[in-house]
């Protein structure tokens, strides 16, 4: 029987399903939760004996850890079942349920993760609706040039007789406000449609620079080289629009190549066997401040951590504002496009308490919860002097709480994207009201 390169994260997906902790699986199985921790982060390999009692353990078929037939299917069923607040619900019995019926099985997982997709939509335009500037700003544009148009429209038709000078007047207003209505619409239009050309300056520089990591799988393979020329890399790039996206390239790069300098890949590939998903012992172990390896983690190639069982984290850095300036989304965990996220996220405790790093296991709000294990780090960018502020910048790693050893893990606390979005609406930290939220429930205030 063939022993994939991802074996040990189904045994890893099985016992959460199952409720059960590491040490309770070691216990039943004859090994040590060391052991059983490197197997589950696939850096062991599973012997006959040792799966076969694993699968019994798990009340699963040996090839359902071997061959990933149906973990798909366990995990949208349940997925669908825990939106469902009845208590008919027979949770133990989904691997029953998924092997007796995977077409309906199929089904269930296919309608849930639309589902999964479609509320994230409702989010991120309710986002941009309520936070995005330029959107505001361009439908200011059009209502002032319609009121405009209408307005002098009105003069010329109830005004009788107007004298030939000021009736030029009135139809050259109106021929202006007409072509300031017409760039305006399709100016809105472009942006909505996400069209870019050369110099539009459509889109933020930081969504372009964000858009443009992103095809790239957030990782740069120059970075690697001790002679990366942030110039060269930003030059010719379709997806950097503008001068201002461009400059701000650059200065992420410079960012990222003194992280890659300070990290080089494969000695970091080989700390990261040996230690997972530990940026305290990784900061130790290289040398370098915290948030350094925060970032660095954030921009490994996704090739590599995939060889090693390991997701690809997601990561938000902010300044003294709490405005977002660099984020890397990551499934599960939704960042908001505009404006500050969720006040409880240890990335603004860590404003707080600059230097010290902080971890914390969160567990989104809703009935899709998934848990995760942050990481923050503020440090101070700038000091103007005396009697003067001073410029901070915090960094958040965000992983899935199943990629993390389970010593690691701490009491979670609930956390959203932003208020606007957030399902958990008795929040003593919302700032305002949630579109979630149905008018019985806010009674008129939050």
């Amino acid at each position: 029987m063939p022993r994939t390169a991802l074996t040990g994260t189904r045994i890893r997906a099985r016992r959460n399903l199952r409720g059960l902790r590491q040490a309770e699986l070691a216990r039943v199985v004859g090994v040590s939760p060391s052991y059983l921790n490197l197997i589950e982060h696939n850096r062991r390999k599973v012997g006959p004996d040792l799966l076969s009692a694993l699968a019994q353990a798990l009340g699963v078929s040996s090839d359902a850890l071997v061959e990933d037939t149906d973990a798909r299917l366990v995990e949208g069923a349940r997925a669908a079942a825990l939106r469902c607040d009845s208590e008919l619900v027979e949770l133990e019995r989904i691997d029953e349920f998924t092997g007796r019926f995977p077409g309906w099985s199929k089904v269930l997982a296919e309608t849930q993760a639309r589902v999964e997709r479609l509320e994230r939509v409702v989010e991120q335009l309710n986002d941009r609706m309520t936070h995005d500037p330029y959107l505001g700003e361009a439908l200011h544009e059009i209502i002032s040039a319609v009121t405009s148009v209408q307005s002098t429209a009105s003069i010329l038709n109830d005004s009788g007789v107007i004298e030939p000078d000021w009736q030029a007047r009135f139809h050259q207003n109106i021929l202006q406000d007409s072509a300031r209505l017409a760039e305006g619409a399709v100016a809105l239009v472009n942006y909505l449609d996400a069209g870019k050309t050369d110099e539009t300056g459509l889109a933020a520089p930081q969504e372009e620079v964000e858009a443009w990591l992103a095809t790239l799988e957030f990782h740069l393979p120059q970075l690697e080289r001790a002679d990366a020329d942030a110039q060269s890399m930003v030059q010719g790039q379709v997806d950097l629009s503008s001068d201002a996206s461009r400059a701000l390239a650059r200065q992420w790069i410079a960012r990222f190549h003194s992280d890659a300098r300070a990290l080089p890949l494969p000695e970091l590939l080989v700390a990261l066997s040996d230690h997972g998903f530990a940026p305290d012992a990784l900061a130790r172990h290289f040398n370098v401040r915290f948030d350094q390896v925060l970032r660095r983690l954030a921009m490994l190639p996704p090739h590599a951590l995939a060889e090693l069982g390991l997701p690809a984290p997601g990561l938000v850095i902010c300044d003294n504002s709490g405005t977002l300036m660099f984020r890397r989304g990551i499934e599960g965990f939704a960042l908001p496009r505009f404006g500050g996220g969720c006040p409880l996220w240890p990335l603004y405790q860590a404003l707080q308490r600059p230097h010290q790093p902080l971890r914390q296991s969160l567990v989104t709000a809703g009935r899709m919860a998934r848990s995760f294990v942050a990481y923050a780090f503020a440090t101070t960018e700038v000091v103007l002097g005396y009697d003067k502020p001073s410029v901070l910048q915090a960094s958040m790693l965000i992983i899935p709480a199943d990629s993390v050893a389970e010593d690691e893990v701490t009491e979670p606390v609930i956390v959203g994207s932003s208020c606007r979005t957030c399902a958990q609406l008795d929040c003593a930290a919302r700032r305002e009201p949630s579109i979630l939220m149905t008018a019985s429930e806010s009674g008129g205030e939050f």
